[in-house]
């Protein structure tokens, strides 16, 4: 490809709308452009990376015995409500009618059609195991936009989906598609953490998401140094000691006191009460479709929302208004409680499990009770692991400190289970004659996210350093002099051919630039390997050869071609 010949509009100055740096390479280094919040073309260049990225998934998901399929993008409703999903994720659709009226939504992933294709297709055991996979675009109605294609409203996906005939072959399937993923992300560049994740509105049994550490990154990943645990903070554990005191220290009954003015956990550490976080039940008040629930934490610990919607088993709850607290406790925030409730349901936290000597609110304004002992004096629901992990809390598996940094999730692979093949009637008859739910796995991988993730981890002041595998072009020739018949020329052309016809991906940077315009440019896009020729250089029979974030080579001109290919196969 020839530089005139194709559109590169880098651009010198930062896009005011650019908030991260990967977002501002994308569109300095002309790989996409903007057309509103959560829409962007990807250009010529952006383009090839994209497809680049696709070519190693479809390497590896067929390798993996994964069979390639297309599925329509505008689905019915009727497919999302026999799923039970219609409601629950009824935030992130985006709904078109046609002119009879009838309702569609545009997909934002595809685990009910390929379940019905399945119900459709396969009846017996001896059909499977079936894994079928798409590239595909999906839909999302990000409320907040942002990060260019870090969460976009119109995104390239890779979904794939496994039919399995018992819980040992889904397992094999899982871990095929895991042992993939980690191939795919090793190829494509990345640096990516395989971290247990919650399973949030696909449901299932279990999960891993593959992260990106990036300060930028929209997650947050715990995991211990050791290699022995890592986890999505949604889903992390730790080993905290729980903290209680003795028995003979807790009177047989709770003991109110007066605390006025005091509304908060830190105000009750301080003189004249004195009591430390850890020893304090902190009570919340949440609507879960719109009825009020008591959720109890220790006072240092903070509710964990995505442990909460595995709780009580649906994400559609809020924190409740001040006045439905006081119609349902009798008492404002900071003086409540759960002793002697039992018309509210009660979720606890297990770190509090067999507390004693505690102090909670005592639902009366300017009151709290103290030598609370949870198994006696307050009734449980229901008992759950609520809390959010902290940094330099003890390993669940180890006991060295957890460490917790942001990440960037560009997979996830699901246990699905059989939550969809039961709803949709993906039904097969077993060895002895008996109709089963297929049990079910997915797998997806953001194909454009990837591309962003790959910048915002090969990067640095001057632009992209891109990885070999998915860079736009290999290898960029630069020559100094453009004029047709010029030695310079003559020997760019040559190179050009030369390279081409060993498959190397080549752009003959022909403009008619400044030298520091074309190494600028070649800087910011960051092409891994660039060949300058000069005049000067060339009159000893010389080319430089620069590795895109490394070291100048001097090479003989005629040894240009076999250096080249020697740089790109390590």
């Amino acid at each position: 490809m020839r530089w005139t010949q194709t559109l590169i509009p880098t651009l010198k100055e930062t896009p005011a709308d650019a908030e991260i740096r990967s977002h501002q390479l994308l569109v300095r280094a002309g790989l996409v452009r903007k057309v509103t919040a959560g829409l962007y073309t990807l250009l010529p260049l952006g383009l090839r990376v994209v497809r680049k990225v696709e070519a190693i998934i479809r390497e590896e998901m067929n390798r993996a015995g994964a069979l390639e399929v297309l599925m329509p993008a505008l689905q019915p409703t009727e497919i999302w409500q026999k799923s039970g999903r219609y409601e629950s994720m009824r935030d992130v659709f985006f709904k078109a009618r046609d002119r009879a009226k009838k309702e569609w939504i545009l997909g934002p992933t595809h685990e009910e059609v390929i379940t019905m294709l399945v119900a459709g297709e396969i009846n017996s055991y001896r059909q499977l195991p079936k894994n079928f996979y798409q590239i595909q675009i999906k839909f999302r109605d990000e409320i907040r936009p942002r990060f260019g294609l870090m969460r976009a409203k119109e995104f390239i996906m890779k979904d794939a989906y496994s039919f399995d005939a018992s819980d040992e072959a889904a397992q094999v399937s899982y871990q095929k598609m895991y042992d993939a993923y980690v191939q795919i992300f090793q190829r494509c560049g990345l640096k990516a953490m395989p971290v247990e994740a919650d399973t949030g509105v696909m449901g299932g049994k279990f999960s891993h998401e593959f992260m990106v550490p990036a300060e930028t990154g929209e997650s947050e990943v715990a995991y211990c140094e050791t290699g022995h645990y890592a986890a999505n903070v949604e889903k992390a554990i730790s080993q905290l000691p729980q903290v209680s005191n003795p028995k003979s220290n807790t009177p047989n009954l709770p003991e109110k006191f007066p605390t006025p003015g005091v509304v908060t956990i830190e105000a009750l550490t301080k003189a004249p009460h004195n009591v430390l976080a850890e020893q304090q039940i902190k009570t919340l008040v949440y609507c879960v479709d719109s009825k009020p629930i008591l959720i109890l934490l220790r006072g240092d610990h903070q509710l964990n929302d995505a442990k909460l919607t595995a709780a009580v088993g649906t994400g559609n709850f809020r924190p409740a208004s001040e006045e439905e607290i006081v119609a349902a406790l009798g008492a404002h925030p900071g003086s409540l409680g759960a002793v002697g409730i039992t018309t509210l349901p009660v979720y606890a936290d297990e770190m509090l499990r067999g507390g004693e000597g505690m102090t909670t609110g005592a639902n009366e304004d300017g009151f709290h009770w103290r030598y609370v002992a949870i198994d006696r004096d307050i009734s449980v629901t229901k008992w759950a692991d609520l809390r959010l992990v902290k940094a330099g809390e003890p390993c669940s598996v180890c006991g060295q400190s957890l460490q917790i940094r942001r990440a960037i999730e560009v997979g996830h692979v699901f246990r699905l289970g059989t939550k969809y093949s039961e709803a949709l009637g993906a039904l097969f008859l077993d060895e002895a004659g008996k109709q089963q739910p297929a049990i079910m796995g997915c797998y997806g991988i953001g194909v454009t996210r990837t591309m962003q993730a790959v910048i915002e981890q090969c990067q640095d002041k001057d632009g992209i350093i891109w990885p070999m595998s998915v860079a736009p072009f290999t290898v960029c020739l630069t020559p100094l002099n453009i004029t047709v018949g010029h030695p310079v020329m003559i020997l760019a052309e040559k190179l050009y051919q030369d390279l081409t016809a060993h498959s190397v991906d080549v752009i003959l940077d022909d403009r008619d630039e400044r030298p520091g315009v074309k190494f600028k440019d070649s800087e910011l896009i960051g092409f891994p390997v660039r060949i300058g020729i000069g005049e000067k250089s060339l009159a000893r029979g010389e080319v430089e050869i620069k590795v895109r974030g490394g070291s100048m080579i001097l090479a003989k001109a005629e040894e240009t071609v076999s250096k080249v290919l020697e740089l790109l196969k390590r």
